[in-house]
């Protein structure tokens, strides 16, 4: 990016000027005493007895509360694959926001290769410094391999949050909905605009939290996701196996004649009269960022409820009530891996912060709720328990 289009009197660059994170001791180093304890000779001691458990890593390191923040830049916010130094402010403030709502420490790791063996074999390879991997911003499908294959190999949870941050905030969002509106989740009618890395997801936590696959229509760039499709690999192949049962065929026309629920995660425009042509008293979530694939105003016209991933718009579907709460509850369950039990866990108690006091414009709690990780960490945690995952 040319230099030009850095101007120092703005108050984004000046923020950024320097990075937005730093590390810090949590012990004094004041003293001879100080150090002989935190480093030599002291440290030995402690490495000494971790070599001989490795358990005790848990307890006498940061791992337990610090998590790498993984990403290639392939697939960075509405930017694209801009690289991993382009990346970085990202995951900083990633990072950040860890801290502030969690208590979680974390790391940005930003890699300069986008091949999946690459990229697995280096996580790999970091992983005895951290208690989970949160990864970020990695380009679908590759995505769905690395995930797979690290959560396959590690014994800390690994976690795609452009996939299942948002899918927990959706499902949390359409439960309270569907409660405002009086309407049971297996009984809605959900068409899925994006078939991308946040459009499998959201789909799979959709179903997992009670919605039926049957009634559920998938779009990617093509039109509908069907058993007519010869084109379907992989994850696309697994949707056209199990969602849309009425064998529906075309463009997002189609999906939403007639449906109860839109969720936009592609970022390709939907025209009104498509959405005027959803079942009276619809709800649309809109996330494209910045521009929503239907306008909530338009949206509005035509449904009950619209949510968005925009943060000057009522209901705003957003990571951060998700990702902090999540590994924040999986760190202190010592769990291996985070299971779909604790991600519904995560929805419910997100909406559970706002249960008493819904109204069609708060159907999810604001970002800056201090209700909300606190809420979260604690079902997923004891979710961790029931499923089999903690040790702690």
């Amino acid at each position: 990016m040319p230099s030009s289009t850095v101007d120092p009197a703005d108050p984004v660059f000046r923020l950024h000027r320097g990075g937005k994170m730093a590390v810090a001791s949590t012990v004094p180093l004041t003293s001879r005493e100080d150090l002989s304890l935190a480093y030599t000779p002291g440290v030995a001691r402690v490495c000494e007895a971790i070599a001989a458990d490795p358990a005790l890593a848990a307890d006498y390191t940061w791992a337990s509360h610090t998590v790498a923040v993984v990403t290639d830049g392939s697939a960075v916010l509405g930017l694209g694959n801009i690289g991993p130094r382009a990346a970085l402010p990202v995951m900083e403030g990633k990072a950040v926001l860890f801290k502030q709502f969690a208590g979680v420490d974390a790391v940005p790791v930003c890699l300069d290769t986008q091949d999946v063996d690459e990229i697995v074999a280096t996580v790999r390879a970091l992983a005895p410094s951290f208690g989970g991997i949160n990864l970020e911003d990695i380009s679908a499908p590759r995505c769905f391999e690395v995930e797979r294959r690290l959560d396959d190999a590690l014994d800390i949870p690994v976690f795609h949050d452009d996939q299942h941050g948002t899918a927990i905030v959706v499902l949390a969002a359409l439960r309270n909905a569907a409660t405002l509106l009086n309407r049971k989740l297996g009984d809605l009618r959900v068409a899925v605009s994006g078939a991308g890395a946040a459009g499998v997801a959201v789909t799979k936590m959709l179903i997992a939290g009670g919605v039926d696959p049957d009634r559920v229509v998938v779009c990617d760039s093509r039109g509908v996701i069907g058993r007519h499709r010869s084109d379907l690999t992989g994850t696309k192949a697994e949707l056209a196996a199990t969602t849309n049962a009425d064998g529906r065929a075309g463009d997002v026309t189609e999906a939403l004649r007639g449906a109860d629920v839109l969720i936009g995660v592609s970022g390709g425009q939907i025209p009104e009269s498509a959405v005027a042509g959803m079942a009276p008293g619809g709800i649309v979530f809109a996330l494209a960022n910045p521009t929503p694939e239907v306008h909530p105003e338009v949206a509005g016209r035509h449904v009950a409820i619209v949510a968005t991933g925009r943060s000057d718009y009522p209901n705003q579907i957003n990571n951060v009530l998700a990702f902090p709460g999540v590994f924040r509850g999986a760190l202190d369950a010592r769990a291996t891996r985070i299971t779909d039990t604790m991600k519904v866990a995560a929805a419910d108690a997100i909406a559970g912060v706002v249960a008493e006091t819904l109204t069609a414009e708060a159907i999810v709690p604001s970002p800056l709720d201090p209700r909300v990780a606190p809420a979260v960490a604690e079902a997923v945690a004891e979710a961790a328990r029931r499923d089999g995952v903690a040790r702690a």
